[in-house]
């Protein structure tokens, strides 16, 4: 058991036998009554993000979860297979656990596992990755950077907004929290 004192961005609760990661925190001491910590957590298995207050001093359950680098290697029917790289250990994740991660695997990419007893939670991607267009409309004489955008395809086969004047083949560097189109890469 810990106390509120204890919470930091990243700390993992458990809060009726569910997992919920700390995403922001305040501890506030009013003029008037007792102090309390407002914080803003995030469920580990649905990605459900919801606000709550403690009291400051009131005990809370923390949970263990260790984090470690894996390679993606391939994906195998309603599975994706990852290496361990400190011990080559190799584990099969659902697409619930891999979640919208799914979008951005490119095979031999680094990625974060955390896992909670030897159970894998999630998996974190960088904050962006780069991946290459495979198909989207020609763009038009008059197309300029400021225009507007247009639905390309890129190479894992999800579909993201992009510049009107990019085209198919074009390297572009993708934000995997949102999906959204953050510049050109030249090679």
């Amino acid at each position: 058991m810990a106390s509120t004192a204890d919470i930091r961005n990243g700390v993992v609760l458990n809060m009726d036998g569910q997992l919920w990661t700390v995403i922001e925190f305040q501890h506030v001491k009013p003029g008037k009554g007792g102090a309390f910590v407002r914080t803003k957590v995030k469920n580990v298995m649905t990605g459900k993000t919801v606000d709550r207050t403690f009291n400051a001093g009131a005990k809370i359950e923390t949970e263990t979860v260790d984090r470690r680098d894996f390679q993606y290697l391939y994906r195998d029917g309603d599975g994706f297979v990852f290496m361990d790289v400190s011990d080559y250990d190799q584990i099969t994740l659902s697409t619930t656990v891999v979640g919208d991660a799914a979008n951005y695997l490119l095979e031999n990419q680094n990625a974060t596992v955390a896992l909670h007893n030897g159970n894998p939670l999630y998996v974190e991607l960088p904050a962006s990755v780069v991946l290459e267009i495979t198909y989207t409309e020609p763009g038009l004489q008059g197309d300029r950077s400021t225009g507007g955008t247009k639905p390309a395809t890129v190479e894992t086969g999800h579909q993201i907004q992009v510049p009107l004047f990019l085209e198919q083949g074009t390297r572009v560097k993708v934000d995997t929290r949102d999906g959204s189109y953050l510049g050109r890469v030249n090679d």
